[in-house]
């Protein structure tokens, strides 16, 4: 079974999961919030709760990527814990994500060669979260 990646925001992740969807060209993503939750009496679901995103996924190149919102005065840090690796075989489609994410993103390594890969990169995206690009070949170089 593969490990999917979850990502954590803070109020925004409805945003950010449906410019992923544009960027990487997938389904529009389906958005369970805490308010379509069943109604517990025992914990009654603060008001500015019901409108955020208890779970979301989208599938990015092959890999299952899960978000939520962070419940109301629960601690929540910028995604400096995780990144997200694109190992790809399609160059252009690199290009394409890397170019689109870089856009009022920080780029960390821009896309080039280096000793493990003909392409790799690095970029932060507008929303704090590091993706790598790392191009995959079938091939053995010799």
């Amino acid at each position: 079974m593969p490990v999917n990646p979850y990502l954590t925001f803070n109020g925004n992740c409805r945003e950010v999961v449906e410019y992923y969807a544009d960027v990487f060209g997938t389904e529009k993503p389906q958005v369970m919030t805490f308010g379509d939750a069943p109604p517990n009496p025992e914990y009654p679901l603060p008001e500015e709760a019901k409108p955020l995103v208890m779970h979301t996924n989208i599938t990015v190149c092959g890999t299952n990527i899960m978000f939520s919102d962070v419940f109301p005065g629960m601690p929540f840090q910028t995604g400096n814990n995780i990144s997200l690796a694109i190992v790809h075989d399609n160059v252009d489609e690199m290009k394409s994500y890397f170019e689109k994410l870089k856009a009022d993103g920080t780029v960390r390594m821009e896309l080039q060669e280096t000793f493990w890969s003909k392409l790799y990169g690095s970029v932060v995206d507008k929303f704090g979260m590091e993706w790598q690009f790392n191009f995959a070949s079938c091939e053995v170089d010799k």
